[in-house]
């Protein structure tokens, strides 16, 4: 995974990323208000050893004060140092656990130890960390290191270089630290999650996405518009508008893909229902009728026809009219706009609709209409629910998937390339559909999609 899909994933995820933060501010905030208020005192002692001045004296001394050092440390919560101090202050060993709230360490490269004792009343924590550091002291000095046949004499002395104090803020608990732990913390498990969840989500988002799977060429990338279900033939109701624009791009990269000399007939058709191939597929008719080609739209969806409902025509006459042999194809083509458009409705809705497009006659009706226009778009039912769009397609120049940013997903996108492929159709190439205007998955077509918004569908 590369930094920029790292990156995209967050910024995708950030709401997730957010939403963690945010739980781990308030768990750290709440251990922070569960935690027992405490305060540390800390006392420094200095040791060195008794020499007697000379310059090897001094070296030994100070090589035999460090090696003690470490000892030292551990000796400081040890009964011999805390008994006394227990008796002195009048404690409870047992009821206060001296022990735990006492600890030393030796800073490196010094021959000091820093005492530190820990309390719930900041007075009881000086006078303790004070009381230790007298009997560590004493210890030191009167039994530890006293020499055989001498009394009061040691190799070592300990001195106080600064006295414990009363502390006058409290070192637990922390709330700022707590709430920067809790915020760090959150937004790791945040970022981790939402690589996860762009891991394991399958759904199509971006041109890399349909690249990663498919060899076949990105022919366009249509920008997500709210209200597509309102004017759902933008190329002809705002001419300027973003989404019109994609489709002209769409429609260009279409007059490179014919190689064969004649006029191409498009299978327009998609992996699943709601991928917007009715309206991708109108939309390009009106863009190659809008650059002066002859263009006929036929709606071969009798399952579900939806071209009548978008150009607002009658319906209830159309291709499975002429399949049948009820009525001649001429007599049904309807003009559309300036007369350059012809769309065939679906017409009434059969029985047989996968026997009726895989027929002799719907092949004689597409070669027909290759003779007569420039290009033929055929609006097919999806490929995996159905077999109509691949049994048609063979008739066809080639096919064309429609892909849904935010909604199809890649191993639907793949088996349906893998069913045209199985029929022998040849894949022209993939138009994406409802692709995101912000955030992360607008690289490549950020320049169709100025001041608008997207909201992908859950697949």
């Amino acid at each position: 995974m590369l930094l920029r899909d790292v990156l995209a994933a967050i910024r995708r995820g950030w709401l997730l990323v957010v939403a963690c933060m945010a739980i781990g501010a308030a768990a750290g905030t709440a251990l922070a208000v569960l935690t027992p208020t405490t305060y540390k005192a800390s006392v420094e002692l200095y040791v060195a050893a008794e020499t007697n001045g000379t310059p090897n004296g001094l070296i030994q001394g100070r090589s035999y004060v460090r090696q003690s050092l470490e000892s030292f440390v551990d000796l400081v919560s040890s009964a011999v140092v805390v008994d006394p101090v227990i008796a002195q202050l009048g404690l409870s060993g047992n009821d206060d656990n001296i022990e735990s709230r006492i600890s030393a360490e030796n800073p490196p490269s010094t021959q000091t130890i820093v005492i530190t004792a820990t309390d719930a009343v900041p007075s009881e924590a000086s006078q303790l960390a004070n009381a230790v550091a007298e009997s560590f002291t004493t210890v030191v000095e009167k039994q530890l290191q006293a020499p055989r046949g001498t009394e009061g004499v040691g190799l070592l002395r300990v001195e106080t270089v600064s006295p414990a104090r009363v502390p006058l803020e409290p070192s637990a608990p922390d709330y700022r630290l707590n709430l920067l732990l809790g915020l760090a913390l959150g937004a790791g498990a945040g970022i981790i999650l939402a690589i996860i969840r762009t891991i394991i989500d399958t759904r199509i988002h971006t041109a890399a996405s349909v690249e990663s799977i498919l060899s076949a060429p990105i022919l366009g990338g249509i920008p997500f518009d709210p209200d597509a279900s309102k004017r759902p033939l933008i190329v002809q109701e705002s001419p300027r508008d973003p989404r019109s624009e994609a489709f002209r791009r769409a429609r260009t990269a279409l007059q490179f893909v014919n190689l064969d000399g004649r006029a191409p007939v498009y299978v327009v058709t998609s992996a699943n229902p709601g991928e917007g191939k009715s309206t991708t597929s109108a939309n390009l008719a009106l863009a190659l009728a809008e650059d002066g080609s002859s263009v006929a739209l036929v709606d071969a969806d009798m399952r579900k026809p939806r071209t009548a409902q978008i150009f607002g025509i009658e319906g209830g006459a159309g291709l499975s009219t002429v399949l049948a042999g009820a009525a001649p194809l001429s007599a049904l083509l309807q003009p559309y706009g300036s007369g350059r458009l012809f769309v065939l409705p679906a017409g009434a809705q059969p029985p047989n609709p996968a026997e009726l497009v895989g027929s002799p006659t719907m092949e004689a009706t597409l070669d027909t209409l290759r003779q007569a226009f420039d290009y033929v778009i055929v609006d097919c039912p999806p490929v995996l629910p159905v077999t109509d769009a691949a049994v048609l397609a063979r008739f066809a120049t080639g096919a064309i998937l429609v892909a849904a940013s935010g909604s199809t997903r890649k191993p639907q996108l793949a088996d349906a390339a893998k069913a045209l492929s199985a029929a022998d159709v040849r894949l022209l190439g993939v138009i994406l559909t409802k692709l995101p205007t912000r955030g992360p998955d607008t690289y490549g077509y950020g320049a169709y999609t100025y001041g608008m918004t997207h909201q992908p569908t859950d697949a």
